[in-house]
């Protein structure tokens, strides 16, 4: 085969590349300091809540919320829970109490208490519980409102809702379907754009409802994501399952032309579990879809924070064991 007539496949390749066998030249994109010893939340904490920790978010609280539990809010779930879990703190690095009551409740979630009616996809063969998880949750200042994003199953699969609260505990849900599960929310000029699993982009002019579907824009295998944006480039911290160990990346999608033809430019790896506490030392084996109860060597979960110039990272450690949290430092995006 002549060059030329290569150069096509090379390209594709090349550009697979980029996603699938993600490799850092130069300066880093994005470094990451722990903060901390282990981790923020951890089994044991709570009476009710479980072992399984995982999908952190983290707001701080409005002035206009009265008589708040502290300063700051964390939210997380247990990946078959019946409600939105909180901890509350006044410093980021803790202590955290958590609330034991929670949040979101499944009976006000619009999504099924039992199964049936929720089901599985035809021919799928998965674990079947009736649950709500992976909150995302923002303060909308303009609505003098706390929203959350938050998934559950309901009936042939697993879809996104969202609920508001005027003071961050109580969450009524709203009806409306907003697509596929593990919505992850930012507001780029002038609408709220989306990315789920499996890293399919979508789009809404208020980030309340008539969400648009668009292009994928990361792997199919992607888990969970987390979104930042700097100097109109999209940072998406996201994890790969089947990995070993699964572990945290950084791509970057520049925002410039239209939203449907966006394309990641660069991946690289951010975090793996280094300590004891993020499941360092346990056997490395490929990460598998779903829950996941006992303490293994993956780093999941991914969630941003910022706050006075500075940008945390909030993610499940040992697996769905705990949240850590981490300093974000940024180089330039090539």
């Amino acid at each position: 085969m002549k060059l030329s007539a290569r150069l096509p496949l090379l390209m594709l390749l090349l550009s697979l590349l980029t996603v699938i066998n993600p490799t850092a030249v130069g300066e880093p994109l994005v470094t990451a300091e722990r903060l901390g010893d282990g981790p923020l939340i951890g089994p044991g904490m709570d009476a009710r809540m479980g072992s399984n920790i995982q999908g952190p978010s983290l707001i701080r609280v409005p002035d206009w919320v009265e008589n708040p539990l502290g300063k700051y809010y964390l939210y997380f779930a247990d990946h078959r829970g019946t409600y939105i879990r909180m901890a509350h703190a006044d410093q980021l690095t803790g202590p955290w109490t958590v609330y034991s009551p929670g949040t979101l409740q499944l009976n006000a979630s619009h999504f099924p208490v039992t199964c049936p009616p929720c089901s599985l996809a035809p021919g799928a063969s998965d674990e079947l519980y009736a649950h709500i998880a992976s909150p995302d949750v923002h303060v909308r200042e303009d609505l003098r409102q706390i929203v959350m994003y938050y998934h559950g199953r309901d009936v042939g699969r697993q879809l996104t809702r969202l609920a508001v609260s005027h003071d961050g505990i109580h969450f009524q849900g709203r009806q409306e379907v907003l697509g596929r599960p593990y919505f992850r929310v930012i507001q780029h000029e002038s609408f709220y754009y989306a990315l789920s699993k499996p890293g399919y982009l979508y789009r809404s002019r208020d980030g309340i409802g008539n969400f648009e579907a668009g292009p994928l824009l990361i792997h199919d295998d992607m888990r969970h994501s987390a979104l930042l944006i700097r100097n109109d480039t999209l940072y998406v911290f996201w994890t790969r399952i089947g990995h070993a160990p699964e572990r945290i990346y950084v791509s970057t999608i520049p925002l410039t032309g239209d939203w449907q033809t966006w394309q990641v430019t660069e991946t690289e790896e951010l975090l793996r579990p280094e300590r004891e506490w993020e499941g360092a030392g346990l056997p490395v084996v490929p990460s598998r879809g779903g829950h996941i109860e006992e303490r293994v060597n993956q780093l999941r979960d991914p969630a941003v924070f910022e706050e006075d110039g500075e940008t945390y990272l909030l993610y499940a450690v040992a697996g769905e064991s705990g949240i850590a949290i981490a300093r974000l430092q940024f180089g330039q995006a090539r």
